[in-house]
C-alpha cells in the first residue's frame, strides 16, 4: 500500500490539532480554534503548491483533507486537557507534523519534475510555514526564528530522503526512515537544548 496518502492525512490531522491548541490561552471559541487549525494544517502545503504551480490545491481537490482538519479541531476542542498532556506545549504534534510534511513536500515537488535541491526546499516550506502562520496569528515569535533546531531538521530529513532515493531504497521504507530522522533530530535537540550557532 502507498504510504503517501495516509501519511499526508495524518500530517494534516496533527497540524490541525497543533493549530487549534495554540489559541487555548486567547479565549477563542471553536471557530477561532478551527480557523487557526485550518491555516496551520494547509498553510505550508498551499504555499508549496502555489510556488510549484500545482492546481487545484490539495485541500481543494480532495475533501478528505478538510475532514482530517475538522477531526483534528474537534478532538482538540473536546479533549483539550488530554491533548495538552500528550503534546507537551505543542511540541509532540508539531514534531510529528513537520516530519510528515517535509517528506511529503519533497515527494510532491519531485513528482512535478523539479530538481532535487528545489524539492528539499519545498519539503522544508511544506513543513514549517504552517507553524509560521499559526505563530503569527497567535502573536507569537514564529518558531522558525527562535534558536530551536526546527527548519534545519526538516532540511536534513529532506536531504536524507533524496540521497536514499538516489541509491534506490524502496520508497515506503525511505519515507519512514526520513520522517523518523526528522522527528529524532527534533526530539534530541529539544531534550538536550541543542541549537545552531547564532549570527552575532
Amino acid at each position: 500500500m502507498d504510504l503517501q496518502y495516509p501519511l499526508e492525512l495524518v500530517g494534516t490531522f496533527v497540524f490541525a490539532i497543533s493549530g487549534a491548541l495554540a489559541v487555548r490561552d486567547l479565549e477563542h471559541d471553536i471557530f477561532g480554534a478551527g480557523f487557526t487549525g485550518f491555516i496551520t494544517a494547509i498553510g505550508g502545503g498551499s504555499l508549496r503548491d502555489i510556488l510549484l504551480g500545482s492546481y487545484p490545491l490539495v485541500w481543494i481537490g480532495d475533501v478528505y483533507f478538510l475532514y482530517a482538519i475538522f477531526a483534528g479541531v474537534f478532538i482538540a476542542f473536546i479533549f483539550p486537557k488530554m491533548m495538552l498532556k500528550l503534546r507537551r506545549t505543542m511540541f509532540l504534534f508539531d514534531t510529528l507534523g513537520i516530519g510528515f510534511f517535509t517528506i511529503l513536500g519533497v515527494e510532491k515537488a519531485l513528482s512535478l519534475g523539479v530538481r532535487p535541491e528545489i524539492a528539499a526546499i519545498m519539503g522544508m516550506f511544506s513543513a514549517v510555514m504552517g507553524g509560521v502562520f499559526r505563530d503569527t496569528l497567535t502573536n507569537e515569535i514564529p518558531i522558525l526564528f527562535r534558536k530551536e533546531i526546527y527548519a534545519s531538521a526538516c532540511l536534513a530529513g529532506a536531504t536524507l530522503y533524496l540521497i536514499l532515493n538516489y541509491f534506490g531504497l524502496e520508497r515506503d521504507y525511505n519515507m519512514l526512515i526520513s520522517i523518523s530522522v526528522i522527528i529524532s533530530i527534533r526530539l534530541i535537540a529539544v531534550k538536550y537544548k541543542l541549537s545552531l550557532p547564532r549570527l552575532d
